[in-house]
This record gives structure tokens, sequence and C-alpha cells, in this order.
């Protein structure tokens, strides 16, 4: 394996005989099944799910990440390239409405290869469900393999970004890599099929958090002024403090009120 290069951390670690900046190596999935949570016309309404796989690690590493075993500790099981195509094969059997791939960056080159050896076999588009931190070269080797695309989009302001995710670059890396996925798969390439299930096309997330709310209209703002109905925005407001995070970051350390979301939306 080469020196890794995936992610904007560019840590140029040999992730094939130690841990990289996602604090993984090798392939490594904590979880593959039918998810019901996500985005209506992403995971359905009608039984079937999103075929969700979570992979282990994270190269973004949210102080209020509410998954720390996966994205921090890298917890899950080593699997082969082999594997996860046959996995995402199983999940189309299953009846899902998409392949589901969560935080799949640092695993980027093989999901391309695994997607290529696969095409021919499976009818159902391919969600790449991620933070938003992305390489434009890394997004380029999955064009024409991805159909939906469903980044955040968490900061506009790089102080934000370096307090709680340690990447004050965030924001421009965020704006350049959005601008790929809208190439690729965005605006008038949009479709869903009759049922309001996405096809094809861009949602961005973002997760507002407490005391923030500037910054999130920041975001907005920038996301429909930029891209208008070229893509699609989801708004979340379900932050949840993670225990202990009060001690150093007390701002953080409550629920999103109402009031804050409504005033946001």
């Amino acid at each position: 394996m080469p020196l890794c290069t995936l992610c904007p951390r560019n840590c140029r670690i040999d992730r094939s005989k130690t841990t990289g900046a996602c604090s993984v190596k090798g392939l490594k999935a904590a979880k593959a099944s039918l998810h019901f949570g996500e985005e209506p016309c992403i995971s359905g309404r009608d039984g079937r799910g999103a075929g969700t796989i979570f992979f282990s690690g994270c190269s973004l590493k949210c102080i209020f990440c509410q998954n720390m075993p996966i994205s921090r500790d890298g917890c899950g099981k080593e699997i082969t390239p082999e594997r996860l195509g046959e996995i995402m094969l199983e999940l189309q059997e299953k009846g899902a409405h998409n392949i589901d791939l969560v935080t799949p960056t640092h695993y980027a080159d093989i999901i391309a290869d695994v997607l290529k050896s696969i095409k021919s076999r499976l009818h159902i588009p391919v969600v790449y469900n991620c933070g938003g931190y992305e390489k434009v070269e890394t997004l380029k080797m999955l064009d024409g393999l991805i159909d939906i695309y469903l980044p955040d989009f968490k900061y506009m302001s790089a102080e934000l970004a370096a307090r709680y995710s340690h990447a004050p670059d965030y924001p421009e890396v965020a704006k350049t890599a959005l601008a790929e996925m809208v190439r690729q798969v965005g605006g008038d390439q949009t479709t869903f099929d009759e049922d309001g299930i996405m096809k094809r096309g861009v949602i961005v997330r973002h997760l507002e958090l407490p005391g923030c709310i500037e910054d999130s209209k920041a975001v907005i703002r920038y996301l429909y002024k930029t891209y208008g109905n070229n893509i699609y925005i989801s708004i979340m407001n379900q932050y949840t403090p993670m225990e202990g995070i009060g001690k150093k970051f007390p701002e953080l350390n409550r629920k999103l009120t109402e009031r804050e979301y409504d005033e946001l939306v």
C-alpha cells in the first residue's frame, strides 16, 4: 500500500503496517445492515432502508462525535476488499434502496476498485456519506461510481473548525470538495424514483451546534447562494452532548433549543 494521502490530513503513513490519521490500518468495517435513520429519500418509509456500511476510523474526529468507539478508537473487523463487495451485494439482496457508505474517505481507493469489480451486479445507487473533509483528487477517483453524495458542511468558521475538529482548513476544503461532488452528480442530473427515493444527486447535511447559530446561518447562506436548487440541504437538530464534553467544551454541554433550530430554519 502506498503512503496514504487520501484525506486532507496527508499523513503519508503506510496503512498496511500502522495506523494513519484516521486511526486505522488496512480495511475495517464496524457494522453493515439495513438502516432506517437517514433522510427519508435515502432510507425510505417502506421498511427497506439504506444498505449501510459503517467503516472504522475517521480522519476528522470531531470532538462531539456520537460514534467515538468507531471513529476515534477504530473499533471494527478487518475484512478483505472481496468481502466488502460481497457485503454490498448481500445488502442489495435484502432489498436496500442503496449502498450507504458511511465515513468512507480513508478507504476511497479500495472502494473504487470494489465498485468497479461488482458494477455489473450492483443495480442500486451508491451513497458516499462523509464529513465533507475531502480531497478533490480522491473524489475524482470515484467519478462515475458514486450516485449520491451525502456530505456534511460543518463550519464556515475556521476558528470553530480548529476548536471542534482540529481542522482550520475545513471550510475551504469543504467548499472545493462540494463543488466536485455537484459536478459529478448534482444539478440537472438529480433524479428521484416514483416513491421519492433519490437515485442521483447531492444532499448537504448541516448539524447546528449550541451557540453557533451565526456560523450555521453562514453555512446555509453559502450553500443557497452558491448552489441554489442544484443541491438539497438537510438541517439537523439532533446534537447530543456526549459524556465528559463539558470539561473542555462547556459551551457544548447542552442540547440545542427549539428556538435556536427554528431561527436557523
